[in-house]
């Protein structure tokens, strides 16, 4: 299995965690919440870039 094909997953896993358990995207979202998703959503870019660099 290729690092980022993991990586995708972990990120769909965190989204969904994300989603259920803290309500992400729930009527009345918090900027904590909404500045959560944006750190995991950049946290994802930076390990799909660093792998891709890596395997070139």
């Amino acid at each position: 299995m290729s690092s980022s094909i993991i990586i995708t997953i972990i990120y769909i896993i965190g989204i969904i965690i994300g989603a259920l358990g803290f309500g992400m995207w729930d009527a009345e979202t918090s900027i904590s919440k909404a500045m959560l998703a944006l750190a995991w959503t950049i946290i994802f870019l930076i390990g799909i870039f660093l792998t891709e660099k890596k395997i070139k």
